[in-house]
């Protein structure tokens, strides 16, 4: 990676949670057939992307504090995919394929998205494949995600903004991204 200070590094490693494996487990219906919006309690639609509120969110078994917790989500930012809810509880897909359920409230509608790989990912100055280099995320790091359009997306971190390919990242793609 080059040392100019034009190109920079952005974002930290992400350690994502107890007993997750770094392999990434993506799983559609290959877009075969489009799904309608479901009503939900909240009014949003389901599948829709959220951010974790805060660098320790639990992630429970069901959608109640009686039910057994399965990890700690240590990752403030992290992107996660909410495919279900009810009043209170977000059940969630987090980029490595895995399904839990999280209190409404350890959510945030703000949109990041992530790296999933170790290399570093070139964020450029326009959403075209030749465009000048402005900085690279870090592998397994977060970003803001700003929008995408045409298979690009815009992230923001560390100051820094570019392009990115939307299949080179994970928070953007809108299909389901976990299936039971």
């Amino acid at each position: 990676m080059p040392t100019n200070c034009k190109h920079r590094s952005l974002g930290a490693s992400v350690f994502v949670v107890f007993g997750l494996a770094l392999g990434l487990a993506v799983v559609t219906d290959g877009g075969a057939r489009a799904q309608a919006p479901k009503t939900t309690p909240s009014g949003m639609e389901v599948p829709r992307y959220v951010s974790l509120k805060y660098g320790e969110v639990n992630a429970r078994v069901g959608p109640d504090e009686a039910h057994r917790l399965l990890w700690i989500y240590k990752v403030r930012g992290l992107p996660v995919q909410v495919v279900a809810e009810t009043r209170e509880w977000r059940r969630i897909c987090d980029p490595e394929g895995n399904l839990a359920w999280v209190h409404k409230r350890t959510t945030d509608g703000r949109r990041t998205a992530m790296r999933v790989q170790a290399t570093a990912l070139p964020l450029r100055a326009q959403p075209k494949a030749g465009a000048r280099v402005e900085a690279y995320l870090a592998g397994r790091s977060t970003a803001n995600l700003d929008r995408c359009e045409k298979g690009w997306c815009k992230l923001k971190a560390g100051g820094e903004s570019g392009w990115a390919p939307q299949a080179e990242i994970w928070g953007a793609a809108p299909e389901v991204q976990c299936k039971e």
